[in-house]
């Protein structure tokens, strides 16, 4: 439990940190486009849920417009009409995420953890409540991120915050940041087959 409570922690501060500083200029080129190309503010800021389902304010670059109405992905018919041109290559390259970086250091998020969610996705939260999910911090990526994210079941996402949450360790957590910068690099969404291979290293996984 050390890693879980102080090492993880530590680890984040040492990774965000840095990264802030060395992209800051770059960070900056991206809201000065976001602002050029599209009506509305440079980042889009949310109430999400985070550990013990306490709310917190997400920051991320604006990919949407403003006409886009406030509901969760996966009950978008069309999405894409609502994304604008630049929006589009920030979320393929998951740059929008960035601007999370201050909400690590904030200490609201972690780098790896269950996704926080809004209250649009109320049954994801409730479940996470009820089967322990909730009580680590959330992620910019986690497990139910790299098993197919929008396109599995709430009762899915719920299952695997929850194995993630009972199981947290630095072995984990560094096999889910691999699957997610190679999935990043590929372009190609998140993995679809990689839930057994999760679960083996899951199961057989133990904090320091």
């Amino acid at each position: 439990m050390f890693y879980k409570k102080v090492v993880k922690r530590i680890l984040d501060l040492l990774l965000a940190l840095p990264m802030l500083i060395i992209l800051f200029f770059p960070l900056v080129v991206v809201g000065i486009i976001i602002k050029l190309t599209s009506k509305g503010p440079v980042l889009f800021t949310q109430e999400r849920y985070g550990r013990n389902s306490k709310p917190f304010t997400l920051y991320k670059f604006r990919s949407m417009t403003n006409k886009a109405p406030v509901k969760a992905n996966s009950e978008f018919d069309d999405i894409t009409s609502y994304v604008t041109p630049f929006g589009m290559v920030i979320r393929k390259t998951s740059i929008d995420e960035l601007p999370q970086l201050w909400n690590i250091i904030k200490g609201d998020m972690s780098f790896i953890g269950p996704r926080p969610l809004a209250e649009t996705d109320s049954k994801v939260l409730s479940l996470r409540k009820h089967n322990g999910a909730d009580q680590v911090l959330p992620g910019i990526s986690g497990l139910a991120q790299v098993n197919g994210r929008n396109n599995i079941s709430d009762e899915d996402k719920a299952a695997y915050d929850s194995k993630y949450a009972a199981r947290v360790s630095f072995r984990v957590d560094m096999l889910l940041t691999v699957e997610t910068f190679v999935s990043v690099m590929k372009r190609d969404g998140i993995f679809k087959e990689v839930a057994a291979k999760h679960e083996d290293h899951l199961e057989e996984t133990h904090d320091f």
